[in-house]
């Protein structure tokens, strides 16, 4: 029982639909995570095109990913345009970059709702990629293998807990920044891209 309020606690904390969320980054000098040694775990999914992929086909090339679902109520709806203006920002820059967005509601999110999202968000899909066609516990056993976050169900089903970060991923598979999915002002994420990567 008390691990289970713990727990609970944790998710209020760590992230989700909720404005309750803390990020330890919330400044240039905090992005680097590099020394956690956190490592992408190996994923298979459907892209938006329902297409088969895995995560190691990112390798070789920077990635930026988030967890996101196309039912969110409050939390997607600014981390999604956030990491939208992202991407047209590295098209501009030449930042050679690659976008990836995991549902945390694979039952709900097939490859033809994660297109039609990502068409409304107006994302270019040749650096975008969403992710779909697992399992619901496939997705809670990546993020929290990855990320080191949790993906949780609300008890009432209106809802999904999970981060709001986007995490840089190098060319090797390691994450090594963090940046805070809920920050409109992107100056100084998109300064330490442009540091980072070379």
């Amino acid at each position: 029982m008390t691990r289970s309020i713990i727990f609970s606690c944790m998710l209020l904390f760590l992230g989700g639909c909720s404005w309750m969320y803390a990020i330890d980054g919330e400044d240039e000098e905090n992005f680097d995570i590099s020394a956690a040694g956190m490592e992408v775990t190996e994923l298979e999914f459907l892209n938006q095109e329902g297409e088969e992929q895995q995560t190691n086909d990112f390798e070789g090339g920077y990635w930026l990913a988030n967890m996101v679902f196309t039912s969110c109520p409050e939390i997607c709806p600014i981390m999604s345009p956030n990491m939208q203006n992202l991407q047209a920002t590295a098209i501009d820059e030449g930042i050679p970059l690659q976008f990836v967005s995991f549902t945390v509601d694979p039952e709900t999110d097939s490859p033809e709702l994660l297109k039609q999202y990502g068409t409304n968000l107006g994302v270019d899909y040749n650096s975008w990629t969403f992710a779909t066609g697992y399992e619901q516990e496939e997705i809670e056993t990546f993020s929290l293998e990855t990320f080191k976050s949790p993906v949780q169900k609300v008890e009432d089903g209106s809802d999904i807990l999970h981060v709001t970060a986007f995490f840089l991923v190098d060319d090797e598979g390691t994450i090594i920044r963090k940046y805070d999915g809920l920050e409109t002002d992107q100056t100084a994420i998109v300064q330490d891209l442009k540091d980072t990567i070379k």
